[in-house]
């Protein structure tokens, strides 16, 4: 996988301190362009409703360190003011990470995202079981009540191909170098490796959400 190493450890010890930035903490070290993140060069389009601040989450089921934060990103996300929306978007370095998008998306177009996106990390890194090949995955699918016939249309649909070539159109603008990553409002990229930890990059998102209202 091309990305920058980052600890998987870090992105679990800690999370609870992650979730929440105070005055005091960034008193002490306010993040620096170019260090702790660094600003787009050109403005990306967002998908977030007028009034909104998106937050995107790059990520690859297969990779561990993904799968050690989506617990603390979840907590986040349960957190976030009404203003900020989060959107997933599944990575592709590689033609090998395609059939996990496209689960994702397929998964996202019926609706069931929010019952089985936990368990494809579980699969993978837990039973550890491969998930990066069509007939995997629709075996996979179907031992967990999904309908394979649907669920194969739509995995090998125009639509699903579409999503996953936005998808990988939207790494490219945000210049992603590893995953996890966030991208903030369309302007902001940060990583573990940049913050230090997920939990520190978590702490730099909820700084730049702070300077996009300033700017709205």
């Amino acid at each position: 996988m091309d990305r920058r190493e980052f600890s998987a450890g870090l992105a679990c010890v800690a999370a609870v301190a992650g979730l929440g930035v105070t005055p005091l903490a960034w008193a002490q070290k306010k993040p620096e362009d170019g260090n702790d993140y660094k600003s787009l060069d050109k403005r990306v389009a967002t998908e977030a409703p007028a009034g909104k601040i998106e937050v995107v989450e790059f990520f690859w089921y297969a990779c561990p360190h993904c799968n050690a934060f989506e617990p603390q990103l979840e907590a986040w996300q349960k957190k976030l003011p009404a203003d900020v929306v989060l959107r997933r978007v599944p990575v592709a370095f590689r033609d090998s990470f395609v059939p996990q998008q496209r689960l994702f998306y397929t998964l996202e177009t019926m609706g069931k995202l929010d019952e089985l996106h936990r368990k494809v990390f579980h699969a993978i890194h837990a039973e550890k079981q491969a998930l990066d090949k069509e007939d995997l995955i629709l075996a996979w699918v179907e031992k967990n009540g999904v309908d394979k016939a649907k669920f194969q249309e739509l995995y090998n649909s125009f639509a699903v191909s579409t999503k996953a070539r936005k998808a990988a159109q939207l790494q490219d603008a945000f210049k992603v170098e590893g995953v996890p990553a966030l991208g903030i409002a369309g302007r902001w990229y940060t990583d573990g490796s940049m913050a230090g930890s997920m939990p520190r990059a978590v702490q730099v998102a909820e700084y730049l959400i702070g300077e996009a209202r300033k700017s709205r």
